[in-house]
């Protein structure tokens, strides 16, 4: 799925990494030499660092989370299990800031566990009829698209696409919808004024995260486009 690890555009249709991928003067074929510089570029990056730690348990969390929502249906400690992934998911941010400690598995670990929580909670609505099959399969399908697309990028020299701001409001939305339509599962006081909220969450989110990805796509063709005409 598209980089949530911040990238300019610029970065997407210029700029030396990208122009240093269309060089076809050298030895070798230039995507697969770009290919192998990304993978040294993660292997030699320092993996075991705080914010790293907490980006595996929040991936680890992810099945706990499936199991607890599909198995015994405890929503309280899967809404639980939600909370601690969103707080893990601010503090690896800060703690990379503060103690200088980024890296570029961490920047594929971050953005992975925020699609398999998605991809999870969708899997799990569906299949106790929260929400209709047809909306998970179109916001599933669309980070399928965009994971398709990475190699095809890095293929021509490019890096991901940086997050649009579109894409931050749309994760913004449905990481709240998803917990309050947990809680609308269940009949409480105030579930009738909540309803209605989770919901308009969920529309919002959906259609913004569509968006979104159009928006990407649109990216990713522009730079493979540009990068034959190079070529």
């Amino acid at each position: 799925m598209v980089q949530d690890a911040e990238r300019t555009t610029e970065n997407t249709t210029s700029g030396p990494r990208a122009e240093a991928g269309q060089d076809h003067s050298g030895p070798g074929d230039p995507g697969l030499d770009r290919i192998r510089e990304v993978a040294r570029d993660v292997w030699a990056d320092p993996w075991w660092t705080l914010p790293n730690l907490l980006s595996v348990i929040r991936l680890a969390g992810v099945p706990v989370f499936l199991w607890l929502l599909l198995g015994p249906q405890a929503d309280l400690l899967a809404l639980l299990v939600l909370v601690i992934s969103g707080a893990t998911d601010w503090l690896d941010g800060k703690l990379a800031r503060w103690l200088n400690q980024y890296s570029r598995i961490g920047e594929l670990l971050d953005p992975a566990a925020d699609r398999l929580y998605i991809v999870a909670t969708l899997i799990a609505f569906v299949l106790r009829d929260v929400i209709p099959w047809w909306v998970a399969v179109a916001l599933v399908g669309r980070d399928v698209v965009l994971t398709l697309c990475l190699p095809v990028l890095r293929w021509h020299g490019y890096e991901p696409p940086e997050v649009h701001y579109l894409g931050k409001a749309a994760t913004f939305c449905l990481m709240y919808a998803f917990p309050l339509l947990l809680l609308v599962q269940d009949d409480f006081t105030g579930s009738d004024v909540v309803r209605p909220i989770a919901y308009a969450f969920t529309a919002w989110g959906g259609a913004l995260y569509l968006w979104a990805g159009i928006l990407y796509l649109g990216q990713v063709i522009a730079a493979v486009r540009g990068a034959r005409a190079r070529a």
